[in-house]
């Protein structure tokens, strides 16, 4: 393979891509598609790749090694993802060095730049050495931007910060007082729900860009109900669910 071209598809819908992403996908003669064992996943990067790409192209599955999932505390958890990250450089340096001198592609959901892996995976193979080859980045819209899109919201209030976080770190990151917008991603556990609710507006979506997405908002004390009873409609729906929320602190 001679180049490398990552490429940001947006958060699920088949639309939720920029011009650049689609001219880039017509520049790619492979696409390596990860194998996570859900389905759906695989056959929402088919539709974007039937609706956009223009010429004839080739699929390759990348299979996804498991991840230890076990470890809670967050040493544990680093270590977990370390392993995790080393297995997917090897199993994707295994498929790329196959691969005739063309150009490739990995389709990222949302943007590579938020809480994604593939960007560190493609620097630990280069690192490696085996194998040698060109990459560029295209930016895709992230699931941040079209929960704003969607809830026709700022996500801070005037001149104040916005803080982006996972549900594992959710609780240290609010504790100091002055924390007042906050962006949460990856928390299957819905984290929001240990603090105090009725201090704390919510802008909660799952699925987003779907068909199936799920929009809720208010006081978290209000709609955790709604919110949980979404989530569980919107995991039956696909067999997964992928939300982000908006947490912002009530006006004292």
């Amino acid at each position: 393979m001679r180049r490398l071209r990552v490429i940001g598809i947006g958060p699920g819908g088949r639309d939720q891509l920029t011009v650049e992403a689609v001219e880039a996908l017509n520049d790619v003669d492979v696409f390596l598609l990860p194998d996570k064992g859900i389905p759906d996943l695989v056959a929402l990067r088919e539709e974007i790749l039937v609706r956009h790409v223009r010429g004839s192209y080739r699929l390759e599955t990348v299979p996804d090694p498991p991840r230890d999932r076990s470890p809670t505390g967050l040493t544990g958890y680093g270590t977990a993802v370390s392993d995790w990250h080393e297995a997917r450089t090897v199993l994707l340096e295994r498929v790329i060095a196959q691969l005739p001198e063309e150009v490739g592609g990995i389709l990222v959901w949302g943007d590579p730049s938020l809480y994604d892996s593939t960007l560190r995976i493609v620097d630990g193979i280069l690192a490696r050495g085996n194998v040698s080859f060109d990459h560029d980045v295209v930016p895709g819209v992230s699931s941040v931007c079209l929960l704003a899109a969607r809830h026709r919201i700022v996500l801070h209030r005037v001149g104040e910060p916005v803080t982006v976080t996972t549900g594992r770190r959710l609780l240290d990151t609010v504790a100091p007082a002055s924390v007042d917008n906050v962006v949460v991603m990856l928390d299957g556990d819905l984290t929001c729900a240990s603090l105090d609710t009725a201090g704390w507006d919510i802008w909660w979506g799952a699925n987003l860009g779907t068909a199936d997405e799920a929009l809720v908002a208010g006081r978290l004390s209000d709609v955790l109900p709604d919110i949980r009873a979404a989530r569980s409609s919107s995991r039956q729906a696909r067999g997964w669910v992928m939300d982000t929320y908006l947490l912002r602190r009530r006006s004292r």
